[in-house]
């Protein structure tokens, strides 16, 4: 693709240039003109300030951002609620948050370009002025981004010829039953930012290709742009687009029965909104089910009811056995862990662009407003269950560990409708996630397919489920069973079986390969799980990291082995030019190899960082799997400028926090305690909450926190007694120990001191610590927590 050049004045000053800079209206109050700017999609500011300091300015790139941005801080403060005081307060990947075609003002000192350094000169025969010319690569939102390479566009030119584009039962099935789309493209939080928005994705559809995109992750976001209120069959709606999931309403009785209501209590009231202007009429929910504990399944549902309706008896919360311990214990030991890698799996402050993220391939993201969490009033303890709920009868069949580990499908008899919540969706799932997770049990999954099958899916005639659209017609969905049946079988039997023959978890992923049959189904494709890293997976599962050469066994960490391959290979600028070689053969996985080796051996050398980041790109842009996708294109970002410091994935709620048994709580505690600085300390501690009768035995000994329930010691360091409702509000940061004790509202015996020492060796988890060598910035601050404050992870969307 040719590179854009665009002229520094015209940049500046004309309202026709490319980043839509336009001369303001003259202030009142200055003699001076100011200036405002749009940016078009896919552009930045970085590219902005570049072509500032190219027309004369005197300014660094950082620096000239923040002054933009503060320039623009009531609009950060109406729209995010961010107060800056001065420039240098300014938290720089807020840049990410400006909006496309909203009228930016430009300080006048950034305006005015030094007039020695950016002299007009008259073209020849003309009275037009130009100034230097920039080249960069047009729409990609990084300055130092590149485009796709004559090699990656052949990748995806070869990628396409062999995928099953003259199947369209996908489009058609996508469209069918729409009633009203959804007008509004923003869904606004309660919190006053943007909870939602899908006009950040209608780029998708302005062309039929990108050199950039992979043509099958091309194909999920467009199939993922649908934004409306369907119809299943007469009496079954969906509300599809308004988040990662869908949300579904089934007419009852009474009322309306909601199935999954989605991440956010704004996205999931939006949908609701929806249902009731077009066939609600205006009847109340009058219960909802959640399919399982993963959160954009059941993160919104305060936006559909109100729970003291719930306490009253007039909505019932359906979920499957098990579902509030697992919905905590799943991400509370490594949440903070969980939470960085999110910000590769998920994308999480790449721009919404041809050259960032594109889609997750379950929907197009996840939303951002309110989480929170009504407990179920009723829990589904049999395997096959019949339940009739506000006179509407489901059979129920619960199906543990499989794509998470409570969950369950529903069968309608009386419509021969099959919901099969996340156990199908419109393509392969995680096996292994990236943000990581305990391995799921594909052969579980299969066998549970196959159960569904032949319980339900011989008789049934609409299949829908939490992500996607339905299919209509039992051959389609028997078609679609048994291959989603075969596909997570065919995983767990074939990796094993190469395993079984010598295979390695580092090879797994260059020998598997789906059976071809099941390659040309887009039901298939990897649009949330791969086969690459499931493979790997699978190994990880039964036989875990190591691939029985010793050699691997006791390693020497990356940054102790790197030096010294460095010195092999004969230093850097030796492998930056193989690098450079490479990259120009189109030879990514090869020039990774090495340039990984150097840059972490030499995590300052930025040349080193920026051609691996260029290698990261090419690959990323290959990448049919979202997730894959992301994580190289996200190391690629922070390569060149840095880890982001924009907005990050939030831990959980009070709803959430509530959810935790005070075991689970005291487990977290003695992995955020620094071992190290325990050294000699010995406790015994009481706790006892009387308002659930409940009392553990806490132990600090070998450096270590233990804690163990029903059982006291009889001679204690300190006795803590306080109720349970209280004591979450010192798992939830609210009040210190200290302060309960002062209120009352504990009692302590004993050496109160321990309080103190124990919170001395307590740790905040960075939740920007470093990846990829040399990123960590400089400025990053650590938000100061409570020493007792029980941290879970965002909440999993999956």
């Amino acid at each position: 693709m040719s590179s854009r050049f665009i002229s520094i004045i015209a940049l500046l000053l004309a309202a026709s240039a490319p980043l839509g800079l336009v001369r303001g209206t003259e202030t009142t109050d200055s003699a001076t003109q100011a200036q405002t700017f749009t940016l078009q999609r896919g552009e930045n500011l970085s590219g902005v300030c570049a072509s500032i300091r190219k027309a004369g300015v005197t300014t660094s790139i950082a620096d000239c951002v923040k002054q933009i941005l503060f320039e623009n801080r009531q609009w950060f403060d109406t729209n995010f609620g961010y107060v800056w005081k001065d420039p240098a307060a300014v938290n720089l990947d807020s840049a990410i948050r400006l909006w496309v075609g909203v009228p930016y003002r430009i300080p006048a000192a950034l305006a005015q370009a030094n007039p020695q350094t950016n002299k007009m000169e008259s073209k020849p025969g003309t009275g037009d002025t130009t100034a230097t010319q920039i080249a960069f690569h047009p729409g990609h939102f990084d300055p130092k981004g590149k485009a796709p390479s004559q090699f990656t566009i052949e990748v995806l030119k070869q990628s396409a010829a062999a995928l099953p584009f003259s199947d369209t039962r996908d489009f058609d099935e996508n469209r069918k039953g729409l009633i009203a789309p959804m007008k509004e493209m923003k869904i606004m939080a309660d919190a006053g930012h943007v909870a939602w928005d899908m006009e950040q994705y209608q780029f998708i559809d302005k062309q039929d290709a990108f050199d950039s995109i992979h043509p099958s992750l091309h194909r999920i976001a467009k199939l993922n742009n649908n934004y409306g209120l369907y119809e299943v069959v007469p009496g079954f709606y969906q509300v599809r687009g308004f988040d990662l999931a869908q949300i579904s309403f089934i007419r009852g009785k009474n009322g309306w029965i909601v199935l999954d209501p989605l991440v956010s209590a704004e996205t999931a009231r939006a949908g609701l909104k929806l249902l009731q202007e077009h066939v609600g009429e205006g009847r109340p929910v009058t219960a909802v089910i959640y399919s399982h504990d993963h959160a954009d399944h059941w993160g919104g549902v305060r936006g559909i009811v109100d729970e003291a309706n719930v306490r009253a008896g007039k909505v019932e919360i359906i979920a499957p056995d098990g579902f509030m311990e697992a919905l905590v214990s799943e991400n509370v030991f490594a949440g903070n862990a969980m939470n960085r890698r999110l910000f590769y799996q998920y994308g999480t402050l790449l721009p919404r662009s041809p050259y960032g993220y594109v889609s997750q391939g379950l929907g197009q993201g996840v939303s951002a407003g309110a989480v929170g969490l009504i407990p179920p009033t009723r829990l589904i303890t049999k395997p096959i269950e019949e339940v009739t709920v506000d006179g509407v009868r489901m059979v129920f069949q619960l199906t543990p560990n499989t794509e998470a580990p409570t969950e369950m499908n529903t069968w309608f008899p009386d419509t021969k409708v099959l919901w099969m919540a996340e156990n199908v969706m419109a393509g392969l799932h995680n096996i292994y996630t990236l943000r990581g997770a305990p391995v799921r049990n594909p052969l579980n999954w299969s066998k549970y397919l196959n159960q569904s099958l032949h319980l339900f899916g011989t008789q049934a005639e609409v299949m829908f489920t939490a992500h996607h659209w339905p299919r209509w017609g039992n051959g389609r969905i028997q078609e679609v069973l048994r291959a989603q049946r075969d596909l997570y079988a065919n995983m767990n039997n074939q990796v094993l079986h190469l395993a079984n023959q010598g295979v390695t978890i580092n090879e797994i992923h260059n020998v598997y390969e789906l059976p071809k049959s099941l390659q040309q189904n887009w039901y298939t494709r990897g649009y949330h799980g791969s086969p690459e890293h499931n493979s790997r997976g699978v190994i990880q599962r039964f036989l875990g990291f190591w691939d029985a050469n010793p050699a691997t066994l006791i390693p020497l960490s990356p940054g102790d082995s790197a030096p010294l391959y460095v010195e092999m290979m004969g230093g850097s600028d030796k492998i930056l030019a193989r690098g450079r070689q490479l990259n120009d053969k189109g030879a990514y996985f090869y020039a990774q190899e090495i340039l990984n080796k150097l840059v972490q051996a030499e995590p300052r050398n930025q040349a080193a960082k920026d051609l691996l980041a260029d290698t990261f790109e090419q690959i990323g842009y290959q990448q049919e799997n979202p997730g894959l996708r992301n994580s190289f294109l996200a190391g690629a970002y922070e390569l060149r400028n840095g880890i982001p410091q924009g907005e990050i994935a939030q831990t959980a709620g009070p709803d959430t926090v509530r959810a935790m048994s005070t075991g689970l709580w005291l487990d977290f505690l003695g992995i955020r305690m620094d071992s190290r600085q325990a050294e000699g300390m010995r406790y015994t501690i009481n706790l006892i909450t009387p308002d659930n009768g409940e009392k553990y035995l806490i132990e600090l000994e070998n450096a270590t926190l233990t804690n163990i329930q029903g059982f006291q010691a009889d001679k204690p360091d300190l006795t803590l007694t306080i109720k349970r409702s209280d004591l979450e509000q010192t798992m939830m940061g609210v009040k210190t120990f200290e302060a309960q004790i002062a209120e009352g509202t504990a009692k302590a015996q004993g050496d109160v001191g321990i309080l103190k020492r124990l919170a001395s060796i307590m740790v905040d988890f960075d939740p920007r610590f470093e990846i990829m060598p040399g990123t960590k910035a400089r400025e990053a601050e650590v938000e100061p927590a409570t020493p007792f404050k029980g941290e879970v992870g965002a909440p999993i969307a999956e």
